[in-house]
């Protein structure tokens, strides 16, 4: 039994980063080493009597890339155009239309994670490296590429003086402490942080909730301390599968916040937010819904369910179509697109025209 965890000295800057997870699940190197990897844990896992795959943990959803990134970056230039640097967590890949520009870095599996530890396919054990990024500042946002900010950032809405801010999501509550090889990573992840604190912290009482599906407002110092003082055997945990594992669930988006909660240095409130599963039957209706609010949300989730859907499943056609009608404009963070061989040739037939005419 320890006391209750105690405030981290208060470490600020101006500046705010951004912090993305992104993969290309249609490149043919990535998938070989994906293959490769699946081979490897099905050989050591051929006696578990129920396996350690999570539920939905290895599906073509988790990886697929439906251009969800593209229109990310717009939103954060739309509606945050006064952050910081921002950073892509990749494996060896980079999206083709990503421009070279100061303020952005894609950085390498491989600059911020052990090569012993290569490659990874569990988004739970790669976010808990993001803290290790050079450069990055004390305060930042951590976002999946599905997840999009909504209106205007007002920092006083995500960070506090000595902290930040979360949110509860409206998902059903989580049943008892004990994991349930069947439910999500993340219904699990609420598991382990009840278990955790309530073994060190006195009158420690777990809400059975998950956490919101939204921009992770973090301090790169609350993931120092957690990871080398405060829990580190629970960051050894998370980093030992290659796939999402039931028994091995993420810590940043549940245990960390939990942790920062008990010690003062996070706050729970509310946004208007909107949540969107793509394969849902009624996610027309709430693609529509997120196109009628666009302004007012503070952020929203288009997150992929379709699994292991064909390329041009017309879920993810409405997807893509919906999130171009959003964000049309491209963001400083594409590159210039190429001009047809149409366009040019009526550029140069104009330009003919009016050397004619002079």
């Amino acid at each position: 039994m320890t006391t209750k965890p105690q405030p981290l000295p208060a470490r600020c800057g101006d500046r705010v980063d951004v912090v993305y997870l992104w993969v290309d699940g249609n490149d043919p190197a990535w998938r070989q080493r994906r293959q490769a990897a699946a081979e490897r844990v099905a050989l050591r896992q051929t006696a578990a009597p129920c396996g350690s795959g999570a539920a939905f943990g290895n599906v073509e959803g988790r990886y697929r890339d439906n251009d969800e990134l593209r229109h990310s970056l717009r939103a954060l230039e739309c509606f945050f155009p006064g952050h910081g640097h921002v950073y892509i967590v990749t494996d060896r890949q980079r999206p083709q239309w990503l421009a070279d520009r100061p303020g952005l870095t894609v950085v390498d599996h491989r600059d911020i994670i052990p090569a012993s530890a290569l490659p990874l396919f569990d988004s739970g054990n790669i976010e808990s490296y993001i803290h290790r990024i050079p450069g990055l500042s004390e305060r930042f946002f951590y976002l999946n590429d599905d997840t999009f900010f909504g209106r205007p950032v007002q920092l006083d809405d995500w960070f506090t003086a000595t902290g930040f801010f979360t949110a509860w999501s409206d998902e059903p509550e989580v049943a008892g402490l004990q994991f349930v090889p069947e439910d999500t990573a993340l219904v699990n992840a609420s598991r382990l942080s009840g278990t955790w604190l309530a073994q060190r912290v006195p009158g420690y009482v777990h809400r059975p909730s998950t956490f919101a599906h939204a921009p992770r407002p973090l301090r790169v110092s609350v993931l120092q301390a957690l990871e080398t003082d405060i829990s580190p055997a629970l960051f050894a945990s998370v980093r030992a599968t290659a796939f999402r594992a039931w028994h091995s669930p993420p810590l940043v988006s549940d245990f960390v916040l939990r942790w920062a909660i008990e010690a003062g240095m996070a706050q729970c409130r509310s946004y208007r937010s909107a949540h969107v599963s793509s394969g849902d039957d009624d996610a027309l209706d709430g693609l529509a819904r997120v196109a009628d609010q666009l302004g007012c949300l503070h952020f929203f989730c288009i997150n992929d369910t379709a699994d292991d859907a064909h390329a041009d499943d017309p879920r993810l056609a409405a997807v893509r179509h919906t999130l171009a009608t959003l964000f049309p404009e491209p963001s400083s963070f594409e590159r210039a697109a190429p001009a047809t061989a149409g366009a040019v040739a009526v550029a140069a037939n104009r330009q003919r025209a009016e050397l004619a005419s002079a």
